[in-house]
């Protein structure tokens, strides 16, 4: 697998607007809702220095966004957060950890916004993403 970039982070919260008033309020981080849906209660920011992209996700989203549904599943352990690592291929990571005895949360799949995108979770229940996302190799 060949890993170019650390394409994001998020804290995965279940009281997203304590996490935000901590992430906005105290430590002054610019982080908007995504302008194609302004009342989502993830926010992020691209401006960071030292990260691509960082966000807080609600956990219902991050469960929808895995699962379809917006309850965790009890089958998995409940996520504190995300890493998305940029892959040159993301069928070959998938495939790579598949090989490893990495279970996929979800196959390889293109979200809404253009990332193409395999999550899986560490023994500890970190969300780890393979992904390939075009307007972030440019930054």
């Amino acid at each position: 697998m060949n890993v170019l970039f650390v394409a994001g982070f998020a804290v995965i919260s279940s009281t997203p607007g304590h996490d935000v008033r901590l992430f906005v309020d105290t430590l002054g981080l610019p982080l908007r809702p995504p302008t194609s849906v302004p009342t989502a209660e993830y926010r992020y920011s691209e401006r960071i220095d030292g990260t691509k992209h960082f966000g807080v996700w609600p956990l219902s989203e991050a469960a929808y966004a895995c699962f379809g549904t917006e309850q965790w599943p009890a089958t998995h352990p409940i996520p504190q957060a995300t890493i998305e690592f940029e892959v040159d291929d993301v069928e070959s990571a998938a495939a790579e950890l598949h090989e490893h005895g990495y279970g996929l949360v979800h196959e390889v799949r293109t979200e809404p916004w253009g990332q193409v995108i395999a999550r899986f979770q560490s023994a500890d229940g970190l969300l780890l993403g393979a992904c390939s996302t075009p307007h972030l190799a440019d930054t």
